[in-house]
């Protein structure tokens, strides 16, 4: 299953585009998405995995790729002036909710540590000309009123919440201190094609089903949150590098991108079963603990400012999401999902 067809445009055309966390779940869509809007692509992969969409799309047949980690500021420095990168995409991360509450260390590593080393990078770049820098939802904590808009305090309590509290109030420092062209994305819960995280809600569940299993709810159910389909991210993160590049005022500015549509983790598996034609039952564990329990996005800001609007409705998102498990699964399928 190939992205959402695009054209090209003149912004792109030929552009010397970074993009950090190629391999990940956004990263292979936006990368796909760049190539057919004309971008001369450079990836930093730090792990090969072969199963990613980059790879098995074989978009990264298309892209140059350099091996490293996201922290070494000297690799960063070399690669954006060797390849006179002009446009920066930072997706690099460590996004399990699960992993960092077990692993804080490495998390605070990439998500923080990562990101002042890539800014700093940009800063001595002579060439980088805009930096779109990928937040999170979860930078703002568990804020008592929903929805959140760009404005509710960054007051992550949990290690991965606090990851990107952090991030992105230290590329709002070097926007302010530096004059640094960085806009911020603030998205919710991603889902789509080519997540191999299977202790994910999404893939989880559908992996589940083609089994034959129960999927597993590792919560009570009744966690909220705001699911965004990848694509649409992919083409959230274009939108605003392009809209950046034409108006400089959005530097440092954070932008929300969402379907603002509040569904349960119960809601969302039901409806997954229910696109799958699938009487299973979910087996909720209540185990989660130390996550965010109720989670929503207000886009008003840019629908605003970025004319921007979601081009897939949620269940048009898990239509696509099912057919690519589907596709990739086949009929060997294992393992059990998790929420």
């Amino acid at each position: 299953m190939g992205i959402t067809k695009i054209a090209a445009n003149h912004f792109w055309q030929n552009r010397p585009t970074f993009v950090t966390g190629g391999t990940g779940l956004v990263g292979g869509w936006l990368v796909k998405r760049l190539i057919e809007l004309g971008a001369d692509v450079v990836c930093l992969v730090r792990d090969w995995v072969p199963q990613s969409e980059l790879v098995s799309s074989q978009a990264i047949e298309k892209v140059k790729v350099v091996r490293g980690d996201v922290q070494d500021r000297m690799l960063l420095e070399r690669i954006l002036g060797e390849y006179e990168i002009d446009t920066v995409i930072h997706l690099a991360a460590q996004t399990i909710v699960a992993i960092a509450n077990r692993n804080p260390i490495s998390t605070f590593e990439t998500n923080i540590a990562g990101t002042w080393s890539l800014l700093e990078a940009c800063r001595h770049s002579p060439t980088v000309e805009h930096i779109v820098l990928a937040s999170s939802d979860k930078a703002y904590g568990e804020a008592r009123q929903l929805p959140y808009d760009e404005e509710t305090p960054l007051l992550g309590c949990h290690p991965y919440d606090v990851s990107k509290s952090c991030a992105d109030l230290i590329a709002q420092a070097y926007a302010k201190t530096y004059d640094l062209p960085v806009a911020i994305t603030r998205c919710g819960n991603f889902y789509g094609g080519g997540d191999l995280n299977w202790n994910r809600l999404v893939p989880g569940t559908i992996r589940a089903v083609l089994r034959g299993d129960r999927p597993i709810i590792r919560s009570d159910g009744h966690y909220i949150r705001d699911y965004f389909y990848v694509e649409d991210g992919a083409a959230a993160y274009t939108l605003l590098a392009e809209e950046l590049a034409h108006n400089p005022d959005l530097s440092g500015q954070a932008f929300n991108f969402s379907n603002e549509t509040q569904v349960t983790v119960l809601e969302l598996v039901n409806r997954i079963l229910s696109l799958m034609g699938s009487d299973l039952e979910p087996e909720i564990r209540g185990e989660a603990t130390n996550e965010i329990r109720y989670q929503s996005l207000s886009a008003a800001k840019a629908r605003k400012l970025l004319n921007w609007h979601p081009l897939f409705s949620l269940e048009e998102g898990l239509q696509h999401t099912i057919e690519w498990y589907k596709n990739f699964l086949g009929s060997a399928t294992g393992g059990a999902a998790n929420a």
